[in-house]
């Protein structure tokens, strides 16, 4: 039984600790639970990311009042925020540090009518909320426990295992809320996120030890270990998957020869049997061909890709992040550009159209409010434009420009494609508010096919998706797959180009060769003699190809 009466400055972070760690520890979990079976999945991932920076908030001094306490959390978590979940999730916590302003302490009722203030602070940052997702749970939870605190003002125990129960039955009915839950067959995964976070506060309040809740007993060791890896370490992302279901023919030769192949494209390398299963980690610069290894060896269970150096990039930004030249730094101009992509290519289209600094990021590796709120700020100009070029970045990019006093407008871009025409759209001798428009109508003007890999076995609308297959996307919804990429690139274009198109671009990724994007290109050309193809590198990692038709 919980014996604690109220909550003060120390309690909390303990709270805070316990919440994060368990998140952290599930964050693969949450990341699987992907409506799309594309190797994308960054809930878990973002969540886990923006407690994190929370924590270290909270860890930077000693907190005795809960206000205060709230309040550092509060601020942490806003700055580190990143992609949807993550920044609902700073907004959750910004709602509950408001309500307890002034608190020394929090009783159960406060934290019951905190956590309803979260739900309602998170509703209000989203311009079209969904129900079906974390905002629902949030909503239904805080609810039930301002219920619960009236009933029994004093009880904590009974206040958390309402909240919990309460989540966990509202997140059960995620899937009838929204239907592409239920055709995926998964639970919202920021409503999960959410959940694991308050099972962890719960676990401090009963006592239970947060270096035990799923970390290890060296977790202090390893973190410091890994950020002096993160300074020297020539490959950007950590990279883990699992293999199941391993072929007949595989032999301990076998996994020797997969070791030796992941060791050939990246270090610290692990392929360990875990039951049936392979547990695989490796960090690496071609994520890419190192499931087409494991392909080799059994099906793809799980997988999950995080850049190492992003928080070491947030900490100590690199130069290269200043793109424009000294003297044109010197100088104040009256607009400048951010944009965020990933990929060498993309970075040097971005750079030919004047972007003054690109932030990295992309599909599983999202941007934090503070790395966009910084990069707007460090270019002398009136105005600044951001692009997000994708989806789950706009509402990061959207609190950013709310945070800061500098004029920034967001164009919300949901990917390369359509940043690169919202760019050339822009016309310097215009005024911002009428590049805004000839800028965002110019970017929805794109429509964009990508390629990639089924993570898992799924249905989507009636196309059965095995893992390993080879699966295209019309404008984020998958209509194909195949095999062979260029067999579904071919796919896509046929559903997307029409009679009044012109220009095709081709953008090839990290793994796919010069020549082959080449063929592709002379195919579609043949196949679409009124359209003009370009061809470009790219260099993402994970999309084979990125296509736009215009």
């Amino acid at each position: 039984m919980i014996q604690t009466k109220t909550i003060d400055g120390l309690l909390l972070r303990e709270m805070v600790i316990a919440g994060t760690a368990l998140l952290e520890k599930n964050r693969e979990t949450v990341d699987a639970l992907n409506v799309f079976p594309v190797p994308d999945g960054d809930t878990g991932t973002n969540m886990s990311l923006t407690m994190a920076s929370a924590l270290r908030e909270l860890n930077a001094k000693e907190y005795n009042t809960a206000c205060s306490a709230a309040d550092a959390m509060s601020k942490g978590a806003l700055r580190g925020a990143r992609g949807n979940s993550g920044v609902i999730t700073s907004q959750i916590l910004r709602g509950f540090a408001k309500s307890l302003n002034g608190a020394e302490t929090i009783d159960p009722v406060q934290f019951a009518n905190a956590l309803k203030k979260g739900s309602e602070t998170a509703y209000k940052a989203v311009m079209k909320p969904k129900e079906g997702t974390i905002l629902t749970v949030a909503r239904v939870i805080g609810e039930d426990a301002v219920r619960q605190a009236a009933e029994a003002p004093d009880d904590f125990e009974a206040l958390f295992e309402t909240i919990l129960r309460s989540g966990e039955a509202i997140l059960a009915r995620t899937p009838e809320m929204l239907p592409v839950l239920k055709q995926a067959g998964v639970v919202d995964a920021g409503g999960r996120g959410l959940m694991y976070i308050l099972t962890g506060f719960y676990a401090a309040m009963k006592g239970e030890e947060p270096e035990k809740l799923l970390l290890g007993d060296h977790h202090g060791e390893a973190a410091e270990e890994a950020e002096e890896e993160m300074e020297e370490s020539p490959f950007t992302y950590a990279f883990s998957f699992s293999l199941g279901h391993i072929h007949e023919t595989v032999t301990e030769e076998s996994l020797t020869i997969f070791r030796r192949q992941l060791n050939r494209i990246g270090q610290n390398v692990k392929a360990v049997r875990n039951g049936d299963c392979i547990e695989c980690s490796l960090n690496t610069n071609d994520p890419g061909k190192a499931l087409q290894y494991g392909l080799d060896i059994g099906e793809i269970l799980s997988c999950s890709l995080v850049n190492r150096k992003e928080e070491h990039r947030a900490k100590n930004p690199p130069a290269e992040a200043q793109n424009a030249p000294a003297e044109e730094e010197a100088q104040r101009k009256p607009y400048g550009f951010v944009s965020v992509s990933l990929g060498e290519g993309f970075a040097e289209i971005f750079r030919a159209l004047k972007v003054d600094v690109i932030v990295d990021g992309g599909q599983t590796m999202n941007p934090s409010i503070e790395d966009l709120q910084k990069a707007a700020e460090s270019i002398p100009a009136d105005t600044v434009f951001i692009l997000p070029n994708n989806g789950n970045v706009i509402l990061a990019a959207q609190q950013a420009a709310e945070l800061s006093e500098k004029d920034i407008r967001i164009i919300p871009t949901k990917n390369v494609a359509m940043g690169i025409a919202a760019l050339v759209a822009f016309q310097n001798d215009l005024d911002a508010d009428t590049n805004v428009s000839a800028m965002e109508e110019a970017s929805q003007a794109v429509r964009t096919g990508t390629i990639t890999f089924a993570v898992r076995d799924s249905e989507y609308e009636g196309l059965h998706i095995a893992q390993g297959d080879i699966i295209g996307l019309a404008n984020g919804k998958i209509t194909c797959k195949s095999s062979d990429v260029t067999e579904v690139a071919l796919k896509l274009m046929h559903d997307i180009v029409t009679e009044d198109d012109s220009l095709i671009s081709i953008y090839y990724g990290a793994d796919v060769s010069k020549e082959n994007a080449e063929a592709l290109k002379t195919q579609l050309s043949e196949d679409f003699p009124d359209c003009d193809v370009e061809v470009y590198l790219g260099g993402q990692p994970l999309y084979y190809y990125i296509i736009s038709v215009e």
